[in-house]
Formats: structure tokens, sequence, C-alpha cells
């Protein structure tokens, strides 16, 4: 009996010990605030970040800064008036690619933040974008430039910015139709037939765009169909092998995603599998007892 009991408790320390693991070193790292949010509402977010509020540097994004980038791109009512959107970054060693994780945001998943962040060319970083309520998502971009070019003294290029964003609009709005591993394979496709595309006419890039449909078994409307022609001739504005290197860049962190997702899958199972075991070994133990 003690036996079990020590097996009980020991399972449950180890739990509650694993919460813990997700805390955060809020050292060389930058935190965004939305300029619209109220004192409680920061703290959530900073739950959220597993960052105590004034030991990492805060910055704070405005809706004009974000309208600067999304402004064309999506309806005025998806911008809104208001910035929400809230950002956690540090920068990790070269070749760690990046680390992605939200909280809140409906629109935009993890694999179109990282593609669209390698576009812009930040490349190695552990990203959180969280929200106090549900939001799209899309002005997160805007507070991931400013932490990244304050942290790192680095000036991103602007077209590449504007293209980073343009990219996941487009990829989020594509995923609402066909799914999102659909829309973010189909978009790093077409980064990688940039050579290609250079010199095709626009009928041709719509016959590459169906191909690839076809391939992946989904239907693009005549408007989808436009805007990816518009993401290929924008991607003309940057280096061809520079942008391939950031698409492998990309899928290599897609694919880690995804990796850790598949166990974390199986980790979960086995969490709820093991608090099903304790459930029934107490609810015996108190049964004996009656």
């Amino acid at each position: 009996m003690k036996k079990r009991i020590f097996s009980a408790l020991l399972a449950l320390a180890l739990l509650a010990g694993f919460g813990g693991a997700f805390a955060l070193d809020a050292g060389s790292a930058r935190v965004v605030i939305g300029a619209d949010l109220t004192d409680e509402q920061r703290e959530s977010v900073y739950e959220c970040f597993g960052v105590v509020r004034g030991s990492t540097q805060e910055l704070t994004v405005t809706n004009a800064e974000e309208r600067q980038y999304l402004d064309g791109l999506i309806s005025s009512d998806k911008i809104g008036t208001r910035s929400i959107s809230c950002v956690f970054i540090e920068l990790l060693p070269e070749g760690s690619g990046l680390e992605i994780s939200t909280e809140n945001i409906t629109w935009c998943t993890r694999e179109m933040y990282v593609n669209a962040l390698a576009t812009a060319g930040i490349t190695d970083a552990r990203v959180i974008v969280a929200a106090p309520w549900a939001v799209s998502g899309t002005a997160g971009l805007t507070g991931i430039f400013k932490a990244y070019e304050d942290l790192s003294g680095e000036k991103l290029d602007d077209v590449a910015k504007i293209l980073g964003t343009q990219e996941l609009v487009i990829t989020a709005e594509l995923a609402e139709e066909i799914g999102k591993y659909d829309a973010v394979e189909i978009v790093n496709a077409l980064k990688e037939l940039l050579t290609e595309t250079q010199k095709m006419t626009d009928d041709e890039i719509r016959a590459e765009i169906r191909k690839l449909a076809e391939e992946y078994d989904v239907a693009i409307t005549d408007e989808q169909m436009e805007k990816l022609i518009s993401l290929c001739r924008s991607f003309e504005n940057m280096s061809v092998e520079e942008l391939k290197e950031k698409v492998q860049s990309a899928q290599d962190t897609i694919k880690r995603i995804a990796e850790v997702q598949e166990k974390f899958g199986g980790f979960v199972q086995t969490v709820k599998n093991v608090f099903q075991a304790i459930i029934e070994f107490f609810a015996k133990l108190f049964k004996r007892g009656e």
C-alpha cells in the first residue's frame, strides 16, 4: 500500500515539476506591448510570457505602426483601431532556428510566423505572440520587427518586412479555405520556383499554381490565384539565393515544430493516462476505507 501511495505522489510531483519547465529566461530579450492595453491586461500578457514585469526592457507598439505594414493587405476592420497584440523575443545562437509559440492568436499559426519571419530576415530567435483575448495575430509581426531591431541593433530591410507581412496575410487567408499545412507548403513551393517564375508570364505562373493545387489536392479560387501571383511578383524583389536559403531554414523549423507536436501529443495522452490511474487508485482506496 505504501509503495502505491508513493508512486502516485511521485507521479503528481513529476507533473507539477513539468509545468515549471516552460519558464523563460528574460535576460537578453525584449517585450513589446500593445499601446492600448490596461495595466491589468499587460500583467496577464506577462504571465503568458512567463516573465516578471520590469525584468525585461519593454517597448510599445501603436496601431499607427501596425497599419504601416498592414494597410492595403487586409480590411481595415480586421486591423482595428487599437494595438492589442504583444510580443516576447529572445535572440538565439546562430543556427538555432525559430521557436514560436502563441496565446490567444486565432488566425496566424506558428508555421506562418516562421515563414514570414524568415522572409523578413529573422531566423534565430525565441518568439511568443500573445494577447489578453482572441485576436487575428497579423499585427504581431510589427511588434516582432520592432523588438528584433532594438535587440539586435540591426535594421531589417523594409522591403523584406513588407513582403513578410504580405506573405503572412495571404497564407492565413488561403489557410481558411484549404488548411494551414497546404497553404504554407504552396507558398514555400512558390518561393523555391522563383528562378523560374521571374521569366514567366502571369498565365504561366497560374499554370504552375494549378499544378501545385492538384499536387496538394486543393481548390484555388480566382481571387486566391491573383493574390498568389502578386506574392510571386513581390518575391522577385529579393535575392533568389537568399530567399531559397530562408525557405530551407523555415522548412527545417516547421519540421521541428511538427515533431514536437507529435511528441507532445503522445506526452499529453500519457499524462491523461497517469491522472486516470491516480484517480482510479484513490477511488479504490477510499472505497476500501468505507
